[in-house]
C-alpha cells in the first residue's frame, strides 16, 4: 500500500465556507472528510496509492466487495461458481448493473479492464496482483500472448477466470480496486477519461466523482444509476485536501470534519493524547506496516551490513512511547501480526540492539573502505507530512547517537516523492503498506523480483522467489504458511526493507455518523455510512 500525505493551502477558511454551494442539500446526508494528498491518478488500472484508492473504492464496484466486517459479499457479480479443482471461477453479473452514463455493465468491461492492466506496453504498478491468473504473468512481462491469459467474457453477463493454481482467497483478492471494471467504450474513445471529475469519468459504484479542484478538494455524489442506490444513505461526500495533520485535527475539533483517521486524513501526533483523554479516540487492528525501503543500487545501501546496522540501531519501543503516544506496535518483521499464522512475534532481530548494530556497522564500513562512521552520510527521503518528519528526526537522532553517522532528511510532495521512489532516486525512503487482502503474500509478494510493482528497492533473491512460488502452488494451508515464514526469514536476513512499526488504525468520528468503520485492511465503504 503506498501511503498518504501531500499539499494544500487551506488554513483559515472553514469547510462550511468552502462548500457554500452545497448548502441546498440536506445536511444530514452530507459527510465532510479530509485527505492528506492530491490523488496522483484516479484510473483504477494505473493507481497504486491509498489517496487515489479511497476514491476508486467508492466510485467503482468490483465483482466482489468487502463489507465493514471484512466479509466478502457479491458486488457487480450477483453470484459465482468455482470448479472442483479450484481453477475456474465463473461470475454471473447483475443484469440491472449500469454505468453512471446509463450503459449496462458487461463482462466485456471486466475483460477489457483486466487485460488493459496486463498489457506489457502499459505501466501498471499492480499488474502482479493478477499473476495468479493463467498466462497473466507471462503476457505482462512480454513473454506470452494475450490468447493464453485465462480471462474471458463468455457473454454479456458471464465472466470466466482460469487460475494457474488454486487461490483460496481469490474472491477477497479481486475486491481490490485494481480489479475494478472500466467502461471500455469510454476509455477507447477518450484517453483522458480519468483526468478530471464529471460526466467523462464514468464509474459503476455507489458514488460518482462530481467535482475535483486539484490540490484543494473533491466531491463524491450519490450515483443515481447504481443498482443498489436505495441502500446509499449519503447524497454527498466533501473531501478537503489538507497536508497538515495539525490543521486537519483542528478542523475536526471545530466541527468542520465528521471523521479523521486513515484512510481519510491522519490525526496529528500532538492530538492523539488529546483525543484519547476525551474518550473520542478509537483503535482497531490494521493489517499495515510503516517501513523504510533501501535502494540496493546505491553504493552504500548495497551493503547488507550497513542496512542491518541501520535497522538494529532504531529504538522502536522508544519511538512508540515517546513520539507516537502509544499508538502502533514496534515491528521486527515485515508481515503484521493481524495476518493469519503470523500472530506470534518473530525474533529476526532484537529491537534497539546497539551492540549488534555497531558490529554490523564496523564490518560494513570496512567493506566500503571507510574508517570513521562520520564519513557516512545517509539521505533519508520522506513525503511532506508532520508525522513523517517527526519520525525521521527521531531515527536521525538514533543513528547519530547510536552509530555516529550523519543523516540528511529529504522532503518532497507526494507525487514528486512517488516518482523518486519508483525511479530509485533515493537512498533510504519512508513508505507504508496496507494489505490488499488478508494474507502474508500481500506484504511479501512485491519483492518477488526486482521488477515486481512496488518493489522500489532493486532487491531480489532467487531463494526468496522460489519460496513464494512454491507457496503459491501449495494447497496445504499449514505447509503454505511455513513457506511464507521461510520467505520472510530470507528477506529479513538481507534487510532491503527496514520495518519500523505495525499500524493500528486510530480514528475519531462524530456521534452522528453511523456505519463508518475501517474494514480489517483499512478501507472505508461509504455505501454503508449514514448521518443521524
Amino acid at each position: 500500500m503506498k501511503n498518504f500525505l501531500k499539499t494544500m493551502g487551506l488554513t483559515l477558511l472553514t469547510l462550511g465556507q468552502l462548500l457554500a454551494p452545497s448548502t441546498a442539500l440536506a445536511q444530514d446526508k452530507v459527510l465532510n472528510l479530509s485527505t492528506g494528498a492530491e490523488p496522483p491518478t484516479i484510473d483504477p488500472g494505473l493507481s497504486s496509492d491509498t489517496t487515489s484508492g479511497v476514491i476508486i473504492d467508492n466510485v467503482f464496484e468490483n465483482l466482489t466487495e468487502m463489507n465493514n466486517e471484512g466479509e466478502v459479499v457479491p458486488g457487480a457479480a450477483e453470484s459465482w461458481e468455482v470448479s472442483e479443482d479450484g481453477l475456474v471461477y465463473t461470475f454471473k453479473l447483475r443484469s440491472e448493473a449500469k454505468w453512471s452514463n446509463g450503459d449496462p455493465v458487461t463482462a466485456a468491461d471486466f475483460e477489457y479492464a483486466w487485460e488493459r492492466i496486463l498489457d506489457p506496453e502499459k505501466v501498471a504498478q499492480r499488474a502482479n496482483l493478477f499473476y495468479d491468473i493463467k498466462g497473466a504473468e507471462a503476457y505482462s512481462l512480454g513473454e506470452g500472448s494475450l490468447e493464453e491469459v485465462g480471462i474471458k467474457a463468455v457473454d454479456d453477463l458471464t465472466f470466466e477466470v482460469t487460475l494457474a493454481h488454486p487461490v483460496a482467497y481469490f474472491p477477497e483478492l479481486i475486491n481490490h480496486y485494481v480489479f475494478a471494471p472500466v467502461n471500455h467504450k469510454v476509455v477507447e474513445s477518450n484517453p483522458d477519461w480519468a483526468m478530471e471529475a464529471g460526466e467523462d469519468y464514468v464509474s459503476n459504484g455507489p458514488f460518482v466523482l462530481s467535482s475535483w479542484n486539484h490540490n484543494s478538494d473533491y466531491t463524491l455524489s450519490k450515483n443515481d444509476q447504481y443498482w443498489d442506490k436505495d441502500q446509499v444513505k449519503l447524497d454527498q461526500v466533501n473531501v478537503q485536501i489538507v497536508e497538515s495533520e495539525s490543521t486537519a485535527s483542528t478542523m475536526y475539533q471545530s466541527g468542520d470534519l465528521d471523521y479523521l483517521g486513515s484512510p481519510f486524513g491522519t490525526i496529528s501526533l500532538e492530538n492523539l493524547p488529546v483525543f484519547q483523554e476525551s474518550g473520542e479516540l478509537q483503535k482497531i487492528p490494521y493489517s499495515a506496516i510503516y517501513w523504510y525501503k533501501c535502494n540496493i543500487s546505491d553504493p552504500v545501501m548495497s551493503n547488507v551490513n550497513i542496512r542491518k546496522a541501520l535497522a538494529l540501531a532504531i529504538d522502536r519501543q522508544g519511538l512508540i512511547e515517546n513520539v507516537m503516544h502509544g499508538a502502533h506496535i514496534p515491528a521486527t518483521g515485515l508481515v503484521p501480526p493481524t495476518i493469519p499464522s503470523f500472530e506470534s512475534e518473530r525474533d529476526y532481530f532484537k529491537d534497539g540492539d546497539l551492540e549488534q548494530a555497531k558490529a554490523y556497522l564496523a564490518k560494513g564500513l570496512e567493506e566500503l573502505g571507510m574508517k570513521d562512521p562520520a564519513e557516512l552520510i545517509i539521505n533519508l527521503s520522506i513525503n511532506t507530512s508532520e508525522a513523517h518528519a517527526t519520525i525521521a528526526q527521531y531515527v536521525q537522532e538514533n543513528w547519530a547517537r547510536n552509530l555516529g553517522i550523519n543523516t540528511q532528511i529529504d522532503n518532497s510532495e507526494w507525487q514528486v516523492y512517488l516518482d523518486k521512489v519508483e525511479s530509485l532516486d533515493y537512498q533510504v525512503a519512508r513508505m507504508g503498506w496496507a494489505a490488499d487482502y488478508n494474507d502474508a503474500s500481500s506484504f511479501l509478494g512485491m519483492y518477488r523480483t526486482s521488477q515486481t510493482g512496488n518493489n522500489d528497492t532493486g532487491w531480489e533473491n532467487p531463494d526468496f522467489k522460489a519460496k513464494l512460488d512454491e507457496a503459491n502452488s501449495e494447497s496445504d494451508g499449514d505447509k503454505r504458511n511455513q513457506l511464507l515464514h521461510e520467505a520472510e526469514a530470507i528477506i529479513m536476513e538481507e534487510m532491503p526493507v527496514i520495518p519500523i512499526y505495525y499500524n493500528e488504525n486510530n480514528y475519531v468520528l462524530k456521534d452522528t455518523v453511523k456505519g463508518m468503520r475501517p474494514d480489517p485492511i483499512g478501507r472505508i465503504h461509504l455505501k454503508y455510512v449514514s448521518i443521524e
